[in-house]
């Protein structure tokens, strides 16, 4: 990252830190590699710096527990239940064992760097970097995944000497026998398979309701998109007499139908609504922050950017739709996965659902296609292992993956460090009953649009980018428009270069024609496969002094 780009974090500090057998120098240069930082804890085994005042939410004779996420424990307890009760990454010291966890889903990212009786650990990536001696491995099983399925799988980033903690896993220092141990735990949703409890929407709305009262106080920001999970937020805030601001912006699908939605949704509440102006002439800039603020793990979100910056000013509590669609709709769940006859046959259904379609012409080379495509299929495979089986094997693949690794970077990352969010769909009880109900009653979404209807009649009953029946008005695109063309001309042009057997012969042709040849690519594939290579090109760019080799596997 740049210097003067790392995030303000005001409701959420930055962390690092080390546990075991700690090298001073080392930790010395890991503390001065980020945001500026004080020390929470040093103790032998064990150091914890913070970019705000972190106290921790225990402490006595024999140790100390300290967390870091959005929603803070209120007493000491086991790090799973702390890790799946409140969605946070922490650090707990009882005497004998030094434990670093990540919270149950791992939303909140833990990095670390392993070395020989000690991990160094960081909530963002690059300042770990600065202890690879200057000289970057490029992790292609990490980048196959973010191409083709557009975020990193496992504990994969895009450098090999760089991991992240995966949901539900600690490191565990033992003092006396000084070593590190990975220890990981089911989390309690895959631990209590969820039979069919036969819940109705009505208790349901209770529990959405329930999970409102931890930020009642708070003035809300609730963004309308026009679709399910945003005017089921929005509903019950109004109901429940919250001081509610709604906003949209363009997501640049082509339509804005969501604009137009939202309006009539907020009008019908009764909420202040705002929409966010973009600029195309912007594209190229928001696309290159977004990119390197999420550390270049997923090409989504520079349509998000904008809106990001507002949501920063306004002094108000983001209340986001986070995993809404695979709990509540069987999002990314296809009807092949449903009726699979074998679980090979489930999983491949669901990698199939998640994975970019073909694009327009082949962009990669048929070597590189194969190796992404094998390696792809192996890491998803390791990465939903602990799922396989389980009645709600489908939602949580999806959740465990795609919700985490991708969708959740917008509030998480892009929103969280600066203004404070809230995931009410992921508060335990709620996230427990809608897993109860079965996948088939949420098929087509049906019991979404039940649950839709307790809360609000009247706002179900509009039209919702869900279920689009009428037509839909074409709007420009800004990821396709001439100054996000020249800006992802030059990102392919720097891959065409410096990995050439990656793209396949007629994008290469492509590439040699100019910005202008990119404009056939207004397909939804082809804007995906171009929007990967094109953060994997601004990747190369901007780490060229460090990747000493490039060479990819298939080669």
């Amino acid at each position: 990252m740049r210097d003067g780009e790392w995030p303000t974090f005001n409701v959420r500090p930055y962390v690092c830190g080390a546990i075991g057998d700690v090298d001073p120098a080392l930790l010395t240069r890991l503390r001065e590699a980020g945001p500026k930082v004080r020390a929470a804890l040093q103790t032998t085994g064990a150091a914890l710096f913070s970019s705000s005042p972190l106290a921790p939410y225990h402490r006595d004779q024999s140790g100390y527990a300290f967390a870091w996420g959005e929603r803070r424990p209120k007493e000491s307890d086991r790090w799973i239940t702390v890790a799946e009760t409140y969605e946070t990454p922490g650090l707990i010291d009882d005497g004998e064992q030094v434990t670093l966890h990540a919270g149950a889903l791992g939303l909140v990212d833990v990095y670390y760097v392993r070395t020989p009786g000690v991990v160094y650990f960081s909530s963002l990536l690059e300042p770990l970097l600065s202890l690879t001696g200057g000289s970057y491995e490029l992790d292609w099983a990490a980048w196959a995944s973010i191409l083709q399925v557009t975020f990193p799988l496992g504990d994969d980033t895009p450098y090999t000497s760089v991991k992240r903690l995966n949901g539900s896993s600690a490191l565990v220092h033992d003092r006396a026998t000084g070593r590190i141990s990975t220890d990981r735990r089911l989390p309690r949703w895959v631990r209590q398979e969820p039979y069919e409890a036969w819940r109705g929407p009505g208790e349901l709305l209770e529990i959405l309701h329930e999970a409102y009262k931890e930020f009642e106080d708070r003035p809300l920001l609730v963004p309308v998109s026009g679709g399910y999970d945003s005017r089921l937020l929005c509903s019950v805030a109004v109901a429940r007499g919250a001081d509610v601001e709604s906003w949209t912006t363009s997501p640049d699908d082509g339509t804005d139908a969501d604009i137009a939605f939202a309006r009539a949704i907020t009008h019908e509440l009764g909420v202040r609504h705002r929409v966010i102006e973009q600029d195309p002439a912007d594209y190229p800039a928001d696309t290159l922050a977004v990119a390197r603020r999420l550390e270049y793990l997923t090409p989504h979100h520079a349509w998000y950017a904008p809106f990001a910056r507002e949501v920063q000013r306004a002094g108000r509590t983001l209340v986001d739709g986070l995993a809404g669609g695979p709990l509540l709709k069987n999002f990314m769940v296809s009807g092949e996965a449903l009726h699979a006859a074998t679980a090979e046959e489930r999983q491949a259904a669901v990698l199939r659902s998640l994975s970019l379609g073909a694009p327009s012409v082949p962009f990669l080379s048929e070597k590189a296609e194969h190796w992404i495509t094998e390696t792809v299929r192996e890491s998803f495979a390791r990465s939903t292992s602990m799922l396989h089986g389980h009645r709600a094997e489908l939602s949580l693949s999806v959740l465990h993956t795609r919700t985490v690794r991708g969708i959740a970077r917008s509030p998480v990352n892009l929103v969280g460090p600066e203004a404070s969010f809230a995931a009410p769909f992921i508060y335990p009880a709620f996230f427990d009953a809608a897993l109860s109900v079965g996948v088939a009653r949420k098929d087509k979404g049906r019991f979404y649009r039940e649950l839709l209807h307790a809360a609000n009649p009247r706002v179900a009953a509009l039209p919702s980018t869900n279920v689009v029946k009428q037509p839909l008005t074409r709007v420009p695109l800004r990821s396709t428009a001439a100054p996000a063309r020249a800006h992802s001309h030059r990102m392919l042009m720097r891959v065409a270069w410096q990995v050439p057997g990656l793209l396949s012969p007629e994008l290469h042709d492509m590439i040699s024609q100019g910005p202008d040849a990119l404009a056939r690519f207004n397909g939804w594939n082809d804007r995906f496969w171009v929007r990967g290579l094109v953060l994997f090109g601004s990747w190369l760019i901007d780490n060229e002094r460090n990747l000493p080799d490039t060479t990819p596997p298939w080669a």
